[in-house]
């Protein structure tokens, strides 16, 4: 089945392969590991709707690796902002910096797991795609479509290892890059979670669960825990046009950030409704997120009083240049509450 299947999908993938910034076309040369290894990170947990702006912004303010090396992390931090899960663009400027050191990039998996930030989903796209090793290149996408090609009953998480072995009699020595990519343009096109166009599939004649006739049922996926939901609060203190923002932890959830002072709540707790200075507040609204593990219902807290001095470390930052301050979305949210009411 391997070769069949291969060359089905690749022959579908020189028609329908998606034009993408960060993508050499088929039977054109190997695109620029940064930006196999840029847009990979940015893709963790994302769209690639949502990417494609950041991927153009980075690769225009930091065109190669050593540019990015030599980039102050809060620059970098700044420009992710919105893309959430900060660690991400943390250890971007780490492996960078690495790189730039090092030389270059390595160009098999178990060097390129070594570098921050890099799992093994991850070191595999990037070995395949910007240097032609064969490698079991498996997202999301990549095990929907596995498990309904091979009709693989077990339920996720435990199925993962059925897959990648259904993965591996199918992935070509030849055209490693293509083929991964056609994997995950098939998964985000046509093999999607709820909408199985077979008719339009490449191997709609080999897919043991269409024969079956119910694909959409696969993969079986265990029952999901409900997320918890925690309440906080965010603190708006203006003064003379400037409105005090606080550097988060290094570590931790969106850690690094700038962001609007908090009363700490966190994915095991409620906040604790303690404001960072006395006087009077008035409510400002609220701003419900979603993390990974937890809802936030994060109500906005407006000092009220006049000239307030916060304690601790922190900045004044210009209300005309607020936007320059990388606020994450959360925060950015709460922000444009406070704004809306000026």
């Amino acid at each position: 089945m391997r070769d069949r299947a291969a060359d089905l999908l690749l022959d579908w993938y020189d028609r329908h392969a998606r034009d993408l910034p960060w993508r050499a076309r088929p039977g054109a040369p190997l695109p620029d590991p940064y930006h196999v290894w840029l847009s990979e990170v940015m893709l963790q947990q994302t769209t690639v709707a949502a990417v494609i702006p950041y991927f153009e912004k980075f690769t225009t303010r930091w065109p190669d690796v050593a540019a990015l090396a030599a980039a102050p992390e809060d620059e970098v931090m700044a420009a992710w902002a919105g893309l959430g899960y900060y660690s991400r663009a943390r250890n971007l400027v780490k492996a960078a910096r690495e790189l730039s050191r090092s030389g270059g990039f390595p160009t098999t998996e178990a060097e390129l797991r070594k570098l921050p930030g890099l799992g093994d989903y991850t070191a595999a796209a990037i070995a395949a795609i910007a240097f032609e090793r064969r490698a079991l290149v498996v997202d999301a996408n990549v095990e929907r479509v596995i498990a309904r090609l091979f009709a693989i009953e077990e339920p996720l998480p435990g199925a993962k290892k059925a897959i990648r072995a259904a993965l591996d009699t199918i992935t070509p020595e030849r055209r490693a890059g293509d083929f991964a990519q056609a994997m995950m343009d098939l998964g985000s096109s046509l093999c999607r979670a709820r909408d199985a166009q077979c008719l339009l599939c490449p191997w709609q004649a080999i897919c043991a669960a269409r024969e079956a006739g119910d694909p959409v049922r696969l993969p079986v996926k265990a029952a999901k825990k409900a997320k918890p939901t925690r309440a906080g609060t965010a603190f708006w203190i203006e003064r003379d046009g400037a409105v005090w923002l606080v550097q988060r932890p290094g570590k931790g959830m969106l850690g690094g950030m700038r962001a609007l002072p908090d009363d700490g709540w966190s994915a095991r707790g409620d906040g604790s409704g303690v404001a960072p200075v006395a006087g009077a507040w008035r409510a400002g609204g609220v701003v419900r997120h979603s993390f990974t593990h937890f809802h936030l219902e994060m109500g906005l807290a407006v000092h009220a009083g006049a000239k307030p001095v916060p304690a601790g470390d922190g900045e004044w930052w210009p209300l005309d240049r607020l936007d320059e301050a990388g606020l994450p979305t959360l925060f950015a949210k709460a922000a444009a509450l406070a704004l809306a009411e000026r």
